[in-house]
């Protein structure tokens, strides 16, 4: 019996999905991820210079380098990228479903953030160093519209993609429906909102919260907006009133941090 179109299709796209890797350089990210026991590694390509500033990353890994002249720089990476001589091919990392990493014990209650449509990999790094440094659970962004794994985003995430779970869903409504059911409260962030995040927190810090952002200038999308427990503002002085996407999942990680 001939399969389906969609199945075989769908068997196609889990085939590439597996056969995909990733080319992460500079010497901070290719530390982290020759550090990273979770990671599957493939090739490493380094300069003399890079290998001696590497060399415990390096041992600890058990690779065999490849040694490269800088002026020819074997990897094939943008020739425009900042790779520092370090560059090392690997394959994405699995952190699991997001009921797992939602529901897991924590020492406070669970934050995790959801990206409408952010598809720029140097805000989504930024991202994924905030959510690491308060203490979020996870980054979630929709499959085809948000940044994927890639050597810039990594750069930009100095690390954090080694340790902060970036999660990229079929459905984000959806997504955000499951956290609802799982007993988080979901906040969008919308400049026109009239409430603030301390507010629409006050009396209830102890529950777990998913702080969604939508790309820069569209903002949410309708059905996100739809979905949303509450939708929320970060207050700001003076007339204007716009932060970058990175920096207002920063203010907001902050804002929804349990005080006292």
């Amino acid at each position: 019996m001939k399969k389906p179109k969609w199945v075989i299709e769908k068997e196609q796209g889990k085939r590439a999905a597996a056969a995909e890797t990733v080319w992460l350089f500079g010497l901070h990210a290719v530390r982290d991820a020759l550090m990273n026991p979770a990671r599957t590694r493939l090739r490493l390509v380094v300069t003399q210079n890079a290998q001696a500033k590497l060399a415990d990353a390096i041992e600890a890994s058990g690779m065999e380098p490849e040694i490269s002249d800088p002026r020819k720089f074997a990897a094939p990476i943008d020739p425009q990228s900042v790779h520092q001589g370090a560059a090392l091919e690997v394959k994405p990392l699995d952190w699991g479903s997001l009921a797992d990493i939602a529901l897991g014990e924590g020492p406070e209650p669970a934050r995790i953030v959801m990206l409408d449509r952010v598809s720029d990999p140097h805000n989504v790094g930024a991202i994924l160093r905030s959510a690491e440094v308060f203490g979020a659970r996870a980054v979630v962004g929709v499959q085809r519209h948000s940044a994927p794994e890639t050597g810039a985003l990594a750069k930009t995430a100095s690390g954090a993609l080694e340790r902060q779970p970036y999660l990229r869903l079929r459905n984000l409504a959806d997504a955000m429906e499951q956290l609802k059911d799982m007993g988080y409260i979901v906040l969008g962030l919308d400049g026109e909102a009239e409430q603030t995040v301390e507010q629409a927190l006050e009396g209830r810090s102890d529950r777990p919260v998913a702080l969604v952002m939508g790309a820069e200038g569209p903002g949410l999308r309708e059905r996100t907006r739809e979905t949303c427990t509450a939708l929320v503002k970060i207050d700001a002085a003076g007339g204007f009133g716009s932060l970058n996407v990175s920096n207002a999942a920063a203010v907001a990680l902050y804002a929804s941090k349990p005080k006292g």
